[in-house]
This record gives structure tokens, sequence and C-alpha cells, in this order.
């Protein structure tokens, strides 16, 4: 017998987003209810946070604060830009923006996979720790400050300090980079890194977009991983 997969819709002009929140929460393994839609978001915040089930949410239009917060396992589609926040504490997954993205993407997230089709703002990546962000656009200011790991590529520019405070999270432009902050600098870019950086952006779908041979790459030159008198200003 064929199992029958349903998509199930929510209106979030007679749905408060406590009650979409719940009902994704309560989603088992081996529903049958593996696509969800989102109507009339109209910027509101957190929608789709703690998701931890295999489903594609597709919202339509823009969100506000800290959508797909903490997401686990969830494809989530955003036709529209988010709100600060985006993604935050992710631990797998995909969020996919068609529009721009607010302040502190993917902040502290540790896996699965963010893609912003326009711009980011400021602190792009803030302390990730395992997520892959990539933004067609271009991101503002610091961006990936403290980043620990995980992978930010950006199409377009990045704005003042990138990567302050650095650990081991690895950057990668294609465009101008305005400034880099305390401990960030640029590194070689060998043919494993390009070879990564195209894996990465197939998996998304993005790779002809892009020639992964005009990116640069950036990341920690280590020199504040212990403390030292003569660093103090940088800290």
């Amino acid at each position: 017998m064929t199992t029958q997969f349903s998509e199930k819709a929510v209106d979030l002009a007679l749905s408060s987003v406590r009650e979409l929140n719940q009902a994704l929460h309560d989603v088992k393994k081996g529903s049958n209810v593996t696509r969800w839609q989102v109507l009339n978001p109209r910027g509101l915040h957190a929608v789709a946070v703690g998701v931890d089930a295999e489903v594609v949410l597709e919202i339509e239009g823009d969100v506000g604060y800290y959508c797909a917060g903490m997401n686990k396992r969830a494809t989530v589609i955003i036709n529209g830009s988010a709100g600060i926040g985006l993604g935050e504490n992710m631990m797998s997954g995909l969020i996919y923006v068609k529009g721009d993205a607010s302040e502190a993407v993917g902040a502290t997230a540790h896996g699965g996979v963010i893609v912003i089709e326009g711009n980011a703002s400021g602190r792009c990546g803030i302390s990730m720790k395992g997520v892959d962000i990539i933004v067609k656009g271009s991101i503002g200011s610091m961006s990936a400050f403290m980043a620990q790991a995980g992978t930010l590529a950006v199409f377009g520019d990045a704005g003042d300090s990138l990567g302050d405070s650095i650990y081991e999270a690895k950057l990668y432009v294609r465009g101008s980079v305005k400034s880099l902050g305390s401990d960030c600098i640029e590194k070689p870019m060998e043919d494993f890194h390009r070879a990564e950086l195209y894996a990465k952006f197939k998996a998304v779908g993005v790779a002809g977009e892009v020639d992964v041979g005009e990116f640069k790459r950036y990341g920690s030159a280590r020199n504040l991983y212990h403390f030292h008198v003569d660093n103090a200003g940088a800290y």
C-alpha cells in the first residue's frame, strides 16, 4: 500500500504563532504531514521555533525575530525577509531566505545550512559553532564575531571588523572586506578549500551561480588564543 503524504496550511491571521509552533512540535516520527505552508506571517516573531522533525515548512511572507530558532532537521523556506536572530542556535536542517535578513543570522548555531538570497545585516554568524551560512548578497559589520566553527561564505562584500576574535570558523568572501577584526587575517586559498566550498554550494543548488576561484579565505591568526600582555589592547 502506498503512503499518502499531505500538506497542511496554517493562516497566522486566524491562528496564533503559539498554536503553529505547538502543532509543529507535535509532529511525530512517521507522520504523513510532511509539508506545511504558513500564510500571512506579517513579520510576526518566533515563527517555527524549536521544530524537530523532517518536514518542509514554507512561509509566505516576511517574518520577525528568531524565526526557525533551534531548528533541527526541518527545511524552512521563507518567501520574504527575516528579522533579527534567524536560525539562532540551529542544530541541523536547512533555512532558505528568498529576501534579506537582519542582525545575527545563525547566532550560536551548531549545524545545518542557512542560505540568504539577499543581504544580511551585522553580526552575521556571531559565535557560530558549526553552521554553514551562505549569503548571496553582502554582510554588515562585526560578522563572524567570535565564530568558533563552521563556514560563512559571502558572494558580495563584508563590512567592518570581519571575524573579530575568531576561533576556527572558515570565512570566504568574493567581494571586498572593509576591515578585518582582531586576530583575523587573510589566508591562502588552496585547491582543497575551493573544492570544499564548491561542495557546500552544490549541496544547496547554488554552485553554478559563482566561481569559487573568485573567493578569498579568512581565518584566525591564533594570536589571541592565550593571553599575552602585548595583545591586551586587542581583547
